[in-house]
């Protein structure tokens, strides 16, 4: 091999900055692609930490989820923003997803839970018990499921407004959100069952077909008045400051207006139709 042909010393001016433009183009992958390898460490140690099975441990586990959903939403913008895109970048996504958004919430929810319920001497805690393997599986399939249409499918026909089904970060960071706001494990039966009511609805509407904003068509590059840049300060101020009341909210905002959304939007289409 003739080693002149990887120094650009010598080369002429033109083909010396094709040469490091080819050299940065190469780097760049690596940013969106460290991204992803952030989000994957966070669902593993979020896993290690509901295994634990203590109030800090599950703490830290929701804290780590929520980590993860931010390195998701950012690696996919800088992929896109440096026109670093791929098949491998999307499939790796989809994969740490799985693991960050469909195994470690299912586990921290069933150790956060139901677990402690083996503790209690009741039948119904042996039964939940049994039911909330079931629960968690379904949950992860739903998760799966969800991914792998929006990689044929991708967002909703005709606009990059609005996610097919609500996003599996949403239903991990829903998870996360009450266990952070209450670290504490569950140990009453009822509440138990209202949690996995809960879990449920989140798989179902995961693999449902209700729109969900995506906020992929907000600029923020534009100028904006003073109100918004003040309320933007705010709710950062707020998350950082009461983070398990603002965050519990943020989540459930998000997971219920998609709800809210289709219900109107059917009762619109169902007035329209009728016979005037």
């Amino acid at each position: 091999m003739d080693f002149n042909e990887l120094d650009p010393i010598g080369t002429e001016p033109g083909e010396r900055k094709l040469f490091r433009n080819t050299r940065f183009r190469r780097g760049v992958y690596i940013l969106p692609s460290f991204l992803t390898v952030a989000n994957l460490l966070c669902g593993y140690y979020a896993i290690l930490a509901a295994l634990e099975g203590t109030t800090t441990q599950f703490d830290n586990a929701a804290r780590a989820i929520g980590i993860a959903i931010l390195f998701d939403s950012l690696d996919g913008r800088i992929a896109r923003a440096m026109g670093t895109t791929s098949d491998f970048g999307k499939e790796f996504d989809s994969l740490a997803d799985v693991v960050s958004f469909g195994v470690a919430p299912a586990i921290l929810a069933y150790a956060w839970g139901v677990k402690t319920l083996a503790y209690a001497e009741v039948s119904e805690g042996i039964r939940l018990i049994q039911l909330g393997w079931l629960i968690g599986f379904v949950f992860l399939g739903c998760c799966a499921w969800r991914l792998a249409r929006f990689n044929i499918h991708g967002m909703a026909a005709g606009s990059n407004r609005y996610f097919v089904g609500m996003p599996t970060p949403a239903g991990a960071g829903m998870i996360a959100a009450v266990i952070h706001a209450r670290p504490s494990a569950i140990e009453d039966v009822h509440f138990s069952i209202l949690w996995l009511v809960l879990i449920v609805t989140l798989g179902v509407l995961m693999s449902s077909t209700i729109r969900y904003s995506s906020f992929k068509d907000i600029q923020w590059a534009r100028r904006r008045s003073s109100l918004a840049v003040v309320l933007l300060v705010a709710a950062v101020g707020a998350v950082v400051l009461y983070s398990q009341v603002t965050l519990l909210i943020l989540a459930s905002v998000y997971v219920a207006h998609g709800i809210v959304i289709h219900l109107a939007r059917t009762l619109r289409h169902r007035v329209a139709s009728r016979p005037a």
